[in-house]
């Protein structure tokens, strides 16, 4: 029945790249036995309840597989949850939506997207977004477990797997994250990479020919290799071992043919980005002793085979679970509500206490001062927020410096200053991460290197994240760096992306009521301008209150009579400039 299992996941995918006349059907042809062994035999997920707090993990990270994971989600039953964290009662995926596959509409998109079809954890296609992700996701796991597990409570204790493939470990990201995974010793981490030796080009000899066993080992990375991606007993020998190995990652080189089964495309380019083509897909089934003529087929007992596996041990973990938090909340009454409250991402009650008011002053505050009194405050009075700089914290005035805030590293993961170092875009992708544990998190740099952090708040948008991206020096009074470190572009290019909220305040006050707007998002990702020089700080018993800050734009300061000659528009330094330019009454 496993073989079945694994053939039924590969036939699949292969019928729905080829009907939709578009996709990459290679590799969930070699990887349906790892895939297949991560969910039936290893993976904690219910999928009756895929978003129980406590799950493990599971990410795409080589997106263009997508048909790996509608696969298996539609073989396991997997449930719709909708943006509400209600049960549906329908599937996640059905047949019809691999039917059609890549159409709009169907449940069964080009790459997973996470909020579109349950069971997804994160949206993947972009390469190295996927892992470097999941990194986010890790520290999430290490610093639930320190502030909410207790003696006899182990609340949090999922790992993250994720499968990735040659464009991944290509992808500056992807290095940047493993950098930062292995310095922080993320054990409950696990990268599946898929050697297969293919990319759209050809063989990898012509591009990527590294030492990637070494690579990760000096990452600090565990690096254990799976001599055949068809062994799937070896492949949970291998996932066994990760589970047994403590402060470090784990990277299992799975060593794979890319459209396996396929008598004339295997280990070539052709499986990779097109369909088989239909004598082909006839010949490969036969290769597998699949009815050759059969499309879309799923077995009897296959889906009962899921059930007994993953549906099993998953709603039993998922039952001991509950069980185990009815008990918790018993003795740990305020614990429990915040892990509530954080699932529904949901504010605790004052969140907003003694957030700073400023008074009137021509010389003014710094946005990034004025910014860092805020996030102090924030972070304490909600427990579940923090976040760090990409080695700016000192510049961007970020730092958490409350008792009790703490560095997160390895031996004390439950800090609340996160130190990125200077990786821009693994640092974005891990507040996603966050985000998507259920964690209210920021990451800063300087405006200008939000160019380095842009895929992932791209991504945020897309994925409706509530992630913070916190950029200082944002406009031509940064100094003496000069052109390089003037940002222009920046601020009209982010507020070009769609479903991002871009907000520049224009003084001490505006950034206070920035945050108190943002905060209270559960759907959309913010970017925040801040100016490196003081700004000043306006008389609000002359000018309209900065709480209009929450409807993006207001009108600041009116002609007489309500009919002006010119209307000065402006945000962030300009603000205190168009003022000065005012015609006397």
């Amino acid at each position: 029945m496993d073989q079945l299992s694994i053939n039924t996941i590969r036939t699949l995918s292969i019928d729905a790249v080829q009907q939709a006349k578009s996709g990459h059907p290679g590799t969930p042809m070699a990887l349906a036995p790892a895939v297949y062994t991560i969910w039936n035999r290893v993976m904690r997920f219910d999928p009756q309840d895929p978003i129980w707090p406590n799950r493990d993990r599971f990410v795409l990270s080589n997106g263009h597989a997508s048909m790996l994971l509608w696969a298996v989600l539609h073989l396991t039953g997997t449930e719709a949850v909708n943006a509400d964290y209600e049960i549906l009662g329908q599937p996640a995926v059905s047949l019809d939506d691999i039917r059609h596959f890549r159409q709009l509409d169907s449940k069964a998109p080009g790459h997973p997207e996470y909020h579109w079809v349950s069971g997804v954890e994160t949206t993947t296609g972009p390469l190295g977004q996927g892992v470097a992700t999941s990194v986010g996701m890790a520290i999430a796991q290490k610093w639930l477990a320190s502030r909410y597990n207790r003696p006899g409570f182990e609340m949090f204790d999922y790992n993250i797997y994720a499968v990735c493939g040659d464009g991944c470990m290509m992808e500056g990201v992807g290095s940047e994250a493993a950098s930062l995974a292995g310095h922080l010793g993320l054990d409950n981490l696990c990268w599946v990479y898929d050697n297969n030796h293919i990319t759209i080009e050809g063989s990898t000899s012509i591009t990527f020919t590294e030492d990637i066993a070494a690579r990760f080992l000096g990452y600090g990375w565990n690096v254990l290799r799976v001599g055949d991606a068809n062994d799937i007993d070896l492949i949970e020998h291998a996932l066994g071992v990760f589970h047994k190995t403590k402060g470090r990652p784990t990277f299992i080189i799975l060593d794979s043919h890319i459209g396996y089964g396929s008598p004339h495309k295997q280990d070539t380019a052709a499986a990779h980005g097109e369909p088989l083509g239909e004598e082909e897909v006839r010949l490969t089934k036969r290769s597998y002793g699949w009815p050759e003529d059969a499309k879309f087929l799923v077995p009897d007992g296959v889906r009962e085979h899921f059930t007994a596996g993953i549906g099993a041990h998953g709603a039993e973990a998922r039952r001991r679970w509950t069980d185990l938090f009815d008990t918790y909340r018993a003795q740990h009454s305020d614990l429990a509500s915040e892990i509530d409250q954080m699932q529904r991402r949901e504010l605790p009650a004052g969140w907003d206490r003694n957030l700073p008011v400023f008074l009137a002053d021509p010389k003014g505050v710094a946005g990034r001062d004025a910014s860092g009194e805020v996030l102090n405050v924030i972070a304490q009075n909600i427990p579940w927020f923090l976040g760090g700089s990409a080695d700016l914290a000192p510049s961007n005035k970020t730092t958490l410096k409350f008792d009790g805030a703490g560095d997160f590293q390895a031996d004390s993961p439950g800090g609340k200053n996160l130190h990125f170092g200077i990786r821009e875009h693994a640092m974005a992708a891990t507040v996603n991460g966050l985000a998507l544990s259920k964690l209210r998190a920021f990451g800063a740099t300087f405006f200008i290197f939000s160019d380095y952090a842009r895929p992932a708040i791209r991504l945020a948008a897309l994925m409706e994240l509530p992630s913070i991206f916190i950029f200082t020096h944002d406009a031509m009074g940064d100094g003496e760096d000069g052109p390089t470190h003037q940002p222009v572009e920046q601020l009209i290019s982010l507020r070009a992306i769609p479903g991002l909220v871009t907000l520049r305040p224009g003084d001490a006050n505006e950034v206070v009521e920035a945050y108190r707007y943002v905060m209270q998002l559960r759907h959309q990702p913010t970017v925040l301008a801040l100016s490196r020089q003081p700004l000043p700080t306006l008389d609000r018993s002359k000018y309209a209150p900065a709480s209009g800050v929450a409807r993006g734009a207001y009108v600041l300061a009116d002609a007489p009579g309500g009919k002006p000659e010119v209307i000065l528009i402006a945000s962030g330094s300009e603000v205190s400039a168009s003022q000065w330019s005012r015609l006397p009454p």
